[in-house]
């Protein structure tokens, strides 16, 4: 599994990608965590706002911070 955290690198990013590190550790998950950072790779998304969270290059969150069991659930639903 690959999941992409979308963002410039502002606080929010880092916060989601801080949680979706944390989510895949306690499911057990064996992920790969990208960070993608520039403009041009994020607009390829058709995302309009950051963060956002892909995994295995399906979109699954954008704008916003979600919370760590909406994170999980998203997780989960891509296993």
């Amino acid at each position: 599994m690959i999941i992409k955290v979308l963002g410039s690198g502002c606080a929010n990013c880092k916060k989601v990608k801080a949680m979706v590190t944390e989510a895949v550790q306690e499911l057990g998950i064996e992920a790969t965590m990208v960070e993608v950072t520039k403009t041009e790779d994020i607009m390829g998304y058709g995302i309009m706002r950051t963060p956002g969270v892909v995994i295995d290059e399906k979109v699954v969150h954008a704008g916003g911070v979600p919370s760590k069991p909406q994170i999980m659930k998203m997780i989960q639903d891509a296993v």
